[in-house]
């Protein structure tokens, strides 16, 4: 039984018309967050927006060339990295990014020593689960693991979130407020119902003018060139704090890792639907699982050679290909396209650097606690049992040196000296956190407990 219902594949090609509009939608639809990573830790917007198409383009036609097949992925900003960010910018700053301003090259540069490496475990593990098949790899980094590190990442951005509310706590509840808001009442009614960041960033922005008259730097935009050419910078990895960069940036991996894989699980089971609704053939695309860790290393270690932030696939231009049912890779890779023109725009980076910080607080507490809540959502969707002991034991462990650690200790940083040499600041909480809860859950999965034995 076919479907009357218009619908795009993902080796579909809609007319040019279409394909320009279903781009830009998509694009609309990554923007505010990836933008806000970028103008949160420093990173340049333009060149973040760029190198975000071209990875997406890239991995696309990368998909089409080795399986016939596009998978319908586009590849934003990862809020996973933000944690590590701020802390490595702290350290060799003095102090917090300011919204929308980059940070100087030579963080950055560091920064990208990192995000570099990201790129490799990414395509090695990708390579690994080809191998042996992805049960194999979940047996090491089990949901209690990568749930509970995903959960720390949001919750340990907590402070960085208040502190930045603490500009004008009533302009900041507010912005919180009407985002909270649009994202729940406006859910499911349309593509409108896809933007309750974008939205609220306007609304805040709005409150902020009429509390604190002023508070608009409306001067970055006149400022700002209409036409510019995106800043680049290059990896370093000698430095204080190359190493520092590597171990805290390349191991929030462990929490991209499964996001990534549900977004393909997702998409193709939708895809899969789709196609049988229309009486057309199946793309398959959850059997892809290791090569699609390859393209998300792929795009990581283009993102860290040019000077963006690391990236992940969006869930977000997911659920827009369900709400549209177009899971037209041509029409990814027009938003790729669209996405490096729009990062040639200087008044994009001016506009950015126009929200009072007060608007980005109040996103903040929303956006970093919904990330800490996904953590706990993964481990309940694979219905972790928290009545066993290694599991208790595992969390407890991640949860506990993650957060305290990362608000408790001057630039998340853990005054744990033995490695100094390696690690002039200390060990990064968030980081150190990941690899004692891996640790102590290959300690059981070799010394078995008589109660699974």
């Amino acid at each position: 039984m076919t479907n009357s219902v218009k619908t795009y594949l993902p080796n579909d090609v809609p007319p040019f018309g279409e394909l320009v509009l279903l781009g830009f939608q998509h694009v609309l639809t990554m923007f505010p967050a990836t933008i806000f990573v970028a103008a949160l830790t420093g990173f340049h917007v333009g060149t973040v927006l760029v190198v975000s198409g071209v990875g997406t383009v890239v991995a696309l036609t990368l998909s089409k060339w080795r399986l016939g097949t596009f998978i319908p992925l586009f590849y934003g900003s990862s809020f996973s990295y933000i944690a590590a960010y701020l802390a490595i910018v702290t350290q060799m700053t003095g102090g917090l990014p300011e919204f929308g301003v980059p940070v100087p090259d030579n963080v950055i540069s560091t920064m990208q020593a990192g995000i570099v490496v990201t790129g490799v475990l990414n395509i090695i593990i990708g390579m690994i689960i080809r191998s042996v098949g992805k049960a194999k790899l979940d047996q090491v980094l089990p949901p209690v693991v990568t749930g509970s590190v995903a959960a720390i990442i949001g919750f340990g951005l907590a402070f960085a979130a208040l502190d930045m509310a603490g500009a004008n706590w009533g302009v900041a509840l507010s912005t919180l407020l009407v985002t909270v808001l649009f994202s729940v009442y406006l859910q499911g009614k349309g593509f409108i119902g896809m933007l309750p960041v974008l939205l609220g960033a306007v609304g805040g922005c709005l409150i902020s003018s009429v509390i604190d008259p002023g508070s608009l730097n409306m001067g970055a935009v006149g400022a700002a060139a209409w036409f510019q050419i995106p800043h680049f910078t290059f990896p370093v990895f000698s430095g204080a704090m190359v190493s520092t960069a590597i171990f805290s940036i390349a191991i929030m991996a462990i929490a991209t890792i499964p996001e990534s894989t549900a977004h393909l699980y997702q998409i193709g089971l939708y895809v899969d639907r789709t196609a049988e609704e229309a009486g057309r053939e199946k793309s398959n695309l959850a059997e892809y699982v290791g090569f699609n860790l390859i393209l998300d290393g792929i795009d990581d270690f283009l993102k860290g050679l040019t000077g963006a932030t690391a990236g992940t696939n969006y869930g977000e231009n997911n659920s827009l290909m369900a709400i549209t049912r177009n899971y037209s890779g041509p029409a990814l890779i027009s938003a790729g396209v669209i996405a490096v023109l729009l990062g040639f725009i200087g008044k994009l980076s001016g506009l950015v650097q126009s929200v009072p910080i007060a608007v980005t607080g109040g996103l903040a507490i929303y956006l970093f606690g919904v990330v800490g809540m996904q953590g706990i959502a993964l481990m309940q969707e694979h219905k972790v049992n928290m009545f066993v002991p290694r599991n208790l034991a595992v969390g407890a462990v991640i949860m506990v040196v993650g957060i305290g650690g990362n608000i408790g200790f001057e630039g998340g940083f853990l005054p744990i000296s033995f490695l100094q040499g390696v690690f002039p600041n200390g060990l990064p909480a968030i980081a150190t956190a990941a690899v004692m809860g891996i640790f102590m859950n290959a300690i059981f999965l070799i010394f078995k407990p008589s109660t699974e034995s």
